[in-house]
């Protein structure tokens, strides 16, 4: 099984109110090389720019996997390694407080994604000292600059 080192972010301009501009940046390697995506939305959240990130990222591998995912949200880190996406699907896709769980649907296809790749979820301190995470940051940066 190919091992692969993924780093992602997602990014949102005015997130919570309307008119927002979203991206995200993936830093992707496999056996030396190295590949760079970035995409820009519009009217979209940070949350969803972070799930989005990851589940392009998975997306992209056209076998099944070995990957440690990086990753700064601890939205996304959480929901996974805390187990919250288990008991929401044990619970109707509701949150512990009897809310409807949002982006389902992103986070079903993330579970889709997970069940075929043996995927190890890294969280990384954001706006720190991580060359690649920093360089996801760039990148979500620029693909909003992008839709300007």
């Amino acid at each position: 099984m190919k091992m692969i080192t993924i780093y992602t972010d997602g990014a949102c301009r005015g997130n919570g109110k309307e008119n927002t501009i979203g991206g995200f940046g993936i830093v992707l390697m496999y056996n030396g090389m190295k590949k760079e995506i970035k995409k820009g939305y519009r009217n979209t959240t940070n949350n969803i720019m972070e799930l989005s990130a990851v589940i392009e990222a998975l997306s992209m591998l056209k076998e099944p996997c070995e990957v440690k995912l990086h990753s700064d949200s601890a939205y996304v880190i959480n929901a996974i390694n805390q187990n919250w996406i288990k008991n929401w699907q044990k619970n109707g896709w509701k949150t512990a407080s009897k809310e409807p769980v949002k982006n389902r649907e992103l986070w079903e296809k993330l579970i889709e994604l997970v069940n075929i790749h043996k995927v190890e979820f890294i969280k990384v301190k954001g706006h720190s000292d991580n060359e690649f995470n920093n360089r996801c940051d760039k990148l979500a940066n620029e693909a909003m600059d992008e839709l300007i």
